[in-house]
This record gives structure tokens, C-alpha cells and sequence, in this order.
């Protein structure tokens, strides 16, 4: 972040006698917003729910990738590599992405067999490759959202503790899918938060998201069963 930018992020405004941080309080709010109209409202027409699934991501792309650049460069006017747009530390950023990916993939497997996890992901009529490509789509603004704008946007001001902060919304965002999968996302979200500052990027989050998502949809509608134990 260029020094006039942060000097102008130490500028702070005042809201009934609080003096608050504009860049975090933009962060904060239009994140909010965002997220809950993402949760109410489907604008783009779909035919069934494997359509509905593909234009909810490309409004997603909208809400949490394409909104929160607008603000950086137009609004902060700051780099969207100070937001981890860029590879960043990519030795460390590939070798975490395979440790993690490969330790989770046997407790992802036998999470994606239970019936709550089979319920939720089995009967959902999709291809291989139209599961690879929405949960690309979906998952790339996603994961820009939390380890991106919200996350090196806070840490400015929250410093570490914002690893922990942005787990939150992640973790609420994931009400209403399988009570397993939505309580271990607090865990999730610090650990792709950790590899996002340690990487100074959200690329690597990303990945190991897409991977995790891909493995869990695939195991639970029975892609994988005659190579690996039932």
C-alpha cells in the first residue's frame, strides 16, 4: 500500500462519538450487505437446480469479486495486490496447498459418505466437468471476499486477529448446508486465512478450497466409490 494511502486510511471518521476507520468500516458493511443479498435474492432466471447452481455463481462473481475490486481501485484507490490479487509467495503458497489437500482428503472422504452429506450433495444432477467448472466460479469470488477484501483489508488495523475475524462470516455463510460441514468451517476459515497471510495471497485458499469442494461433491453423489473404500 503506497504511503498517501495510508495516510489516507489514518484518517479516520466519527459516528456517534466513535472514531472509526473508513477503509474497515466500508469493508465491514458492504461485506454484510453483500452476503445477505447473495442469501435472499437470485436475479439471473435458471431452469432446475443444476442451472440455479451455475447462476448463482456467476452472481457471486459479481457480489464478491467484481464489487470489492470497484471499491479497492475506485473507492481506496489501492492495489488490489495489497488485497493478495497476485501469486505472492508461490513456492510456499503450492507446497501448502498439496500438504493440506492430501491430509484432508481421507476425513473429507468419510465426512462425504454420511447420509446428511449425501442428502445434501448426492441428487444435485451434474457432470463432472460442470461440477469442476461452478465450483471454480463459485469459489473464486468467494474466497476474494473473505481472504482477500475482508481479511488484508482488516489487517491493517486488526493486524493477526483478523485471520480470526474474517472466519466468522465465513463460517455463517455456510448455515443451511450439513450441520458437519458447517461447524467445521470456523477451523477451515482460520487455517485458509492463515495460508492466505502467509502467502500474501488468496489464490492458494482458493485452491484448496476448489479441491476440497470438488472431492466432498464428487465422494458424496458416489464418483469415486470402486477406488476408493466404501
Amino acid at each position: 500500500m503506497s504511503t498517501e494511502n495510508q495516510e489516507a486510511g489514518q484518517r479516520s471518521i466519527s459516528l456517534g462519538g466513535l472514531s472509526l476507520d473508513p477503509r474497515a468500516t466500508v469493508i465491514v458493511v458492504v461485506s454484510t450487505l453483500l452476503l445477505t443479498i447473495d442469501y435472499y435474492h437470485h436475479f439471473l432466471p435458471a431452469t432446475g437446480f443444476a442451472q440455479a447452481l451455475e447462476a448463482k455463481a456467476v452472481e457471486r462473481t459479481v457480489y464478491y469479486l467484481v464489487i470489492p475490486l470497484l471499491i479497492i481501485i475506485v473507492s481506496f484507490r489501492d492495489s488490489p495486490r495489497d488485497y493478495g490479487m497476485q501469486f505472492g509467495d508461490w513456492r510456499a503458497g503450492l507446497k501448502w496447498t498439496a500438504i493440506i489437500v492430501l491430509i484432508g482428503l481421507p476425513v473429507l472422504y468419510l465426512a462425504a459418505r454420511t447420509p446428511s452429506m449425501q442428502a445434501y450433495y448426492a441428487d444435485i444432477p451434474r457432470t463432472v466437468p460442470q461440477i469442476l467448472g461452478t465450483s471454480a466460479l463459485d469459489l473464486f469470488g468467494w474466497e476474494f471476499l473473505f481472504r482477500g477484501f475482508i481479511l488484508f483489508g482488516l489487517y491493517r488495523i486488526a493486524g493477526p486477529n483478523a485471520i480470526l475475524i474474517q472466519a466468522v462470516p465465513f463460517a455463517l455463510a455456510h448455515l443451511g448446508k450439513p450441520e458437519l460441514e458447517t461447524m467445521t468451517t470456523i477451523f477451515g476459515g482460520i487455517l485458509f486465512g492463515w495460508v492466505a497471510w502467509k502467502t500474501r495471497s488468496f489464490v492458494y485458499p482458493f485452491l484448496i478450497h476448489w479441491a476440497i469442494n470438488v472431492f466432498v461433491i464428487l465422494a458424496a453423489m458416489g464418483f469415486l466409490t470402486g477406488w476408493l473404500p466404501a
